[in-house]
């Protein structure tokens, strides 16, 4: 076993009589990706806006490479906990985790009084964070991010009843279970009947995906996500094949990394549109902010998905965006008013959509910019921020 690294979580330097949150997250940006975990750090400084002050822990197993904390935002100490690797490692890590913080919170606590927990993710955070309240008497939270709320989809067999058992204590020991969307709180509610649960959507900053300057964007059709088989890419290669030869100036740019990287660079091979096919990898905030801000459309048919943040980036860049039906981002794109919905899989739908889009930019223009009303209507980073402090002030000890 690896000793657990000792850490001392970074005190906001004036707690005054602000509201004093403890986020516990095993999502966080690093030095070097600043992309990854962004939907829970991008909030904090916003939060912070409306009374409450921010410490954060963020958390990976051993077996990981050591992270190193991004120097931007809301710190953060960055500690290894044990865990078992594979399918039983999960339902475990949250007691791991537990055992290696708990004197570094008591410790906190006893000098600056944390009023709430807020975990993200039932496993590990969440289970940590519920032993955390039984011990010190702290209220917690907990945020569901996605649709796979008991990660019985992760995790097969007796591991994921195992999962299902201790993410439903959680749940239901949780002054307030968040979820994403209401897709999202389905799930919870299906596995956890009794729960307390609110939807708190999340926000962008409207000023960092801004609308280009000019509005005639580049023929690109920009898609960004992990490269995993459920974001649906060959679906958008697929669709992109069958229209290219109608819109020789267009191209397709892909945002992100994953194991389907090579698959899907040997289907655009196969498809001829290799030369007009761009694997980008995972790029920077700020690249992707310009990315969306110069293409002509975004698309991610993905089939799995709590709501999707890039969608509403997208929006705010005001781009119309393809997404699928039945997913959580349903909620906020009503179909041929501020974006485009097909069914999931549907790829005869997906390559009529990009066609209309590709060949009317008037009507490109037109959803763009009801999408990005939208967002400053309600999802906005301060939207998001406002609705979080409330829940905390409700929440607190």
């Amino acid at each position: 076993m690896i000793a657990n690294q000792p850490i001392a979580p970074e005190v906001p330097a004036s707690l005054g009589d602000a509201l004093h949150v403890l986020t516990l997250t095993p999502f966080y940006p690093t030095a070097a990706d600043d992309a990854q975990g962004c939907f829970v750090a991008e909030p904090l400084l916003w939060v912070e806006k409306f009374g409450v002050a921010n410490t954060v822990i963020a958390v990976q197993p051993f077996y990981r490479r050591r992270a190193r904390a991004a120097t931007s935002g809301v710190p953060a100490r960055w500690n290894r906990h044990f865990a078992l690797p594979g399918g039983y490692g999960l339902p475990t890590a949250g007691a791991f985790l537990y055992a290696s913080i708990l004197a570094q919170v008591r410790k906190l606590h006893s000098s600056h009084p944390v009023h709430v927990i807020h975990a993200h993710a039932a496993l590990p955070c969440g289970h940590a964070a519920a032993l955390l309240s039984r011990e010190l008497g702290i209220p917690f939270v907990v945020t569901v991010h996605g649709l796979d709320a008991f990660s019985t989809k992760q995790v097969a067999g007796r591991a994921a009843q195992w999962c299902q058992h201790v993410s439903r204590w959680v749940y239901r020991s949780a002054r307030q279970v968040v979820c994403i969307s209401e897709k999202v709180r389905e799930q919870v509610i299906a596995g956890a009947a009794s729960v307390k649960s609110t939807v708190i959507y999340n926000g962008v900053d409207p000023e960092t995906f801004s609308p280009a300057e000019s509005s005639e964007g580049a023929d690109v059709i920009l898609s960004v996500g992990n490269l995993i088989a459920i974001k649906g890419h060959e679906l958008l290669l697929r669709a992109f094949a069958a229209v290219e030869s109608r819109y020789p100036a267009t191209t397709c740019a892909i945002i992100g990394d994953g194991p389907e990287l090579s698959r899907l660079g040997s289907l655009a091979g196969e498809l001829k549109i290799a030369d007009k096919v761009h694997f980008l990898g995972r790029q920077s905030r700020s690249r992707v902010a310009t990315a969306m801000r110069s293409c002509a459309l975004f698309a991610l048919p993905s089939r799995y998905e709590g709501l999707g943040c890039v969608y509403l980036e997208a929006m705010s860049a005001a781009k119309p965006v393809i997404a699928c039906r039945g997913q959580g981002i349903e909620e906020v794109v009503h179909h041929g008013v501020n974006g485009w919905l097909i069914d999931p899989e549907d790829l005869p739908g997906l390559t009529e959509s990009l066609a209309m889009l590709l060949q009317n930019p008037q009507r490109r223009r037109q959803l763009g910019e009801v999408a990005r009303r939208t967002i400053q209507n309600g999802l906005t980073l301060a939207h998001q921020a406002e609705r979080l402090a409330r829940l905390y002030r409700e929440s607190r000890a």
